[in-house]
């Protein structure tokens, strides 16, 4: 359960750092961290209903296709996170450091970009150990 919250802390920041700038609709890669984040927060919190309702009813999740499910699921919104994650990096690297658009730009709050950029990998690593143990779940049973 605690990896749940923490997704769900992780993606409130993300979303809290991107939506301070003014101008954060010009750039379609940080709307695709938002909705990639999104999508893990939706898994995330689906994932911990479903615990939940099993831990209340006393079921058994180890079912083979339950878990070759939840594999599925936490590999794609791995991937999809990584790859938001990166796209970002590259366009605060672009702005940052490249164009020095972010000392032009006074408007633009460079460095919550990068924040969110940061919580975005660390929302990513704690995705990915949840896919390895999920898949080595998956070999258990």
């Amino acid at each position: 359960m605690f990896p749940i919250f923490l997704d769900f802390f992780l993606f409130n920041c993300i979303i809290g750092a991107i939506l301070t700038s003014l101008a954060i609709i010009r750039f379609c890669d940080f709307s695709y961290l938002i909705a990639s984040m999104g999508l893990q927060f939706l898994w995330s919190f689906g994932l911990a209903c479903l615990d939940i309702h099993a831990l209340r009813l006393k079921k058994d999740l180890h079912s083979h296709v339950l878990v070759s499910l939840f594999v599925v699921g936490d590999w794609v919104t791995s991937v999809l996170s990584l790859a938001a994650a990166c796209s970002a990096t590259g366009v605060v690297i672009l702005l940052g450091r490249d164009t020095n658009f972010c000392r032009v730009e006074k408007q633009l709050a460079c460095s919550t970009f990068k924040i969110s950029v940061a919580l975005a990998f660390v929302s990513w690593f704690l995705l990915a150990i949840s896919s390895f143990v999920m898949f080595w779940l998956l070999a258990s049973v």
